[in-house]
């Protein structure tokens, strides 16, 4: 009965497998997606047992791929680019240069041809955008300078991408000589150009409007099904009218999107179909991998991962204290970039499609990201570490948080979000002193525009909650919906201010006791708060007049 129903038996065991190598990754301190490459290679062509259809994992893939570049785009910001551009651009362009060059080398040692070792140096020179945002968000530093920094450096590298999807697939024709590939590639970024242009002009204008349309229709299955549709729509719609790559098209419908004011609720809705496609991605990736390469060539293996770990982060390292940067903070730069994963992997599909990379250069490339995203949580915490014990006044240029609240007996508001945006406008509308923390900067830009007092940073370092006026603070609302992060972010301020109070929110039990431990003097549970208020309001209206 199972093999009528192909796409139902691939996607329920590669879901399930990727969910218990996944929960086992993370666990042993690695990234999950470890764990859901494990999973392919577990349901691929290359082990015993259960095989998955390879057909419909393509397809999967497919989709995760556009799901993917919509969230990037969706993501995507020159001005997060801009604010650092004296280092992420030359840095980026010359770390990536660096990266193909040495990965060029081991293709021609290994008698490939110059095309599929320039392929395959590419794909080793471009990090992980879902590897390193989770690994700076998860050591708080994201919001940090090093963190704006390695962000930046992603854009580019993200840019860099966009434009190799659009030329392979014309430098891989086959029979054409030099005129005849100059003439397709004009033609395809004429195509391109002219798709990129729609898109600005009649994008812009139209996509923000109809999800504000959608948005008004108060339906939240609308509206994420607006985004997806929109998502979805301009990929395969690119792809058809200007035969251009879905990840192409993905890519602008998100960035186009992200200029809506409800992008955030674009992003947040379609979050769990995102990474439930993105895992299938990377299931589907990894049932292209076959295990024996590293029996058979553990060698090319490891100089291949020394390439990404050791000499992608030691070219980052360089050029960003070349730049007058601190020690501590290219280090962070330079350990969130020693890993690959899905940019390499949609190469390496490109260049297998277009018969560019053998399957020798694909496995190693596929092996080689396993290994480097393994390694980077331990590279990542080192360095985070050092970051964390450098002296607040190391002078980076342009440190974190360069406004700060000059007033007294205040309330401090970390986190802008549905909860901290309710919290902070009842505060000011009863004119109480009120300063936010905020880790966005389009929202702390928009509250500053309308005169309300606020800080970009992470609630969790100490300069963004000194430049709050932490020391002549009242009250601290800790209103982030993440208790690890709040946990950290209270105990960061008990610590640095004991006399301040401390009122953080939970989900559940295990919250309440973990924020109260970490020094939170109350803990508000929403759903329980609700029922008190439904309670008191009855028992009210049922006293007698």
């Amino acid at each position: 009965m199972l093999h009528h129903a192909p796409l139902l038996t691939t996607m329920a065991v590669g879901l399930v497998g990727a969910f218990i190598l996944g929960l086992v990754a993370q666990r042993l301190r690695m990234s999950p997606i470890v764990g859901y490459l494990a999973a392919g290679l577990l349901i691929g062509p290359y082990t015993p047992g259960f095989v998955g259809d390879q057909e419909v994992a393509l397809e999967l893939s497919e989709i995760g791929v556009i799901l993917l570049m919509f969230g990037v785009g969706l993501h995507f910001s020159f001005k997060d680019l801009l604010a650092v551009k004296r280092v992420a651009v030359p840095g980026a362009i010359a770390q990536m240069t660096a990266a193909t060059v040495l990965g060029t080398g081991v293709g021609l040692w290994l008698d490939w041809s110059l095309g599929a070792s320039l392929l395959f140096g590419l794909a080793l020179s471009v990090a992980s955008t879902v590897v390193m945002l989770r690994a700076l968000e998860d050591k708080q530093l994201l919001d940090t300078r090093a963190g704006h920094i390695a962000v930046g450096w992603l854009i580019v590298e993200d840019l860099a991408m966009v434009i190799a999807l659009v030329v392979i697939p014309v430098l891989a024709v086959d029979g054409s000589g030099p005129g005849e590939i100059a003439g397709e590639l004009l033609w395809t970024l004429a195509r391109v150009a002219l798709f990129v242009a729609l898109m600005l002009v009649v994008g812009k204008r139209v996509i923000p409007w109809l999800l504000a349309r959608v948005a008004n229709t108060g339906s939240r299955e609308l509206f994420t099904l607006a985004v997806l549709a929109i998502g979805m729509g301009v990929a395969v719609g690119a792809a058809w009218l200007f035969e251009v790559s879905f990840a192409l098209g993905a890519f602008f419908a998100g960035m186009i999107m992200r200029e809506s004011d409800l992008s955030h609720r674009a992003a947040d809705d379609t979050l769990p179909l995102r990474d439930a496609f993105a895992v299938l991605f990377f299931v589907s990736v990894g049932m292209l991998v076959d295990w024996r390469i590293v029996i058979e060539s553990p060698f090319a293996l490891l100089v291949t991962t020394l390439v990404i770990v050791v000499g992608k982060s030691a070219v980052a390292f360089g050029l960003v204290r070349l730049l007058k940067y601190s020690r501590h903070m290219s280090l962070v730069v330079a350990a969130a970039l020693a890993q690959i994963g899905e940019f390499s992997f949609i190469l390496v599909t490109l260049g297998g499609e277009y018969d560019i990379l053998p399957q020798d250069a694909q496995d190693l490339v596929l092996g080689a990201a396993i290994l480097s995203i393994a390694l980077n949580p331990l590279l990542f915490a080192w360095a985070a570490r050092v970051y964390r014990d450098a002296p607040e006044d190391a002078g980076d240029p342009g440190d974190d948080a360069p406004v700060t609240y000059q007033g007294q007996e205040h309330v401090i508001v970390i986190g802008f979000g549905r909860v901290g945006t309710r919290v902070a406008s009842t505060l000011w509308s009863e004119g109480v002193p009120t300063v936010v923390i905020d880790d966005d900067e389009r929202r702390v830009k928009a509250l500053r525009e309308d005169d309300c007092a606020a800080i970009l940073g992470n609630g969790v370092r100490s300069k963004v909650l000194k430049a709050a006026g932490l020391d002549d603070a009242t009250t601290v609302l800790v209103a982030i919906p993440d208790p690890l992060n709040a946990g950290a972010i209270v105990s960061k301020v008990k610590r640095l201010a004991p006399h301040v109070r401390v009122i953080a929110r939970g989900h559940q039990d295990v919250d309440v006791d973990y924020l109260r431990e970490m020094g939170a003097d109350r803990v508000l549970v929403g759903v329980y708060e609700v029922a008190d208020i439904m309670a008191k309001d009855v028992m009210t209206d049922s006293e007698p007049a």
